[in-house]
């Protein structure tokens, strides 16, 4: 039997308690060995949970929130919006984020919401990422999606340690 399709829509305010818990249960799964498990263990979904809210109530600008939801249940969360340079927006887009709650992992649903994040950026517009260097299977899914590594590279650093990430772009559509 096919699974239902999977939904994209825009993310709600009583979605954010959802939308973080698969972000602390997606760091929790991909970044183990990575990152620092005393920074995983910290990561708290109900402070997160109130950040959230604190910035949807505030607005997010340009940022465009989106869940995908099976069967009324929301399983992953991407946000998209211009790319930041330093302090400064250029006119291409990011993807700030790509979470899918690891149970339902390859089921299509990163796909449709990397598709549709893609579908809110300006036209003519490079969408570009970032992605921990060491995170294989991430950097496998974006490669099979057209990205390509540019060379640029950053350190986000979690309890001190410096976890490096690589930059992944991919040219606008047509």
């Amino acid at each position: 039997m096919d699974e239902p399709r999977v939904r994209i829509r825009p993310m709600a305010l009583a979605d954010c308690d959802r939308v973080s818990e698969i972000r602390v249960c997606g760091w929790r799964h991909a970044y183990r060995g990575l990152v620092p498990q005393p920074f995983l263990d910290r990561l708290d979904v109900a402070a997160d949970a109130g950040r959230r809210r604190e910035r949807f109530a505030r607005g997010e600008g340009p940022v465009v929130n989106l869940v995908a939801e099976r069967d009324g249940r929301v399983l992953g969360w991407a946000a998209v919006g211009p790319y930041r340079d330093g302090a400064r927006h250029t006119a291409d887009a990011e993807l700030y984020a790509l979470y899918v709650d690891p149970a339902h992992l390859g089921g299509g649903i990163g796909r449709a919401l990397l598709a549709a994040a893609a579908e809110r950026c300006p036209a003519g517009a490079r969408l570009l990422l970032w992605v921990f260097e060491g995170n294989a299977p991430a950097r496998r899914f974006y490669e099979r999606a057209g990205f390509r590594a540019d060379g640029a590279e950053e350190s986000f650093e979690a309890d001190g340690v410096p976890v490096p990430e690589v930059r992944y772009v991919r040219a606008p559509a047509g």
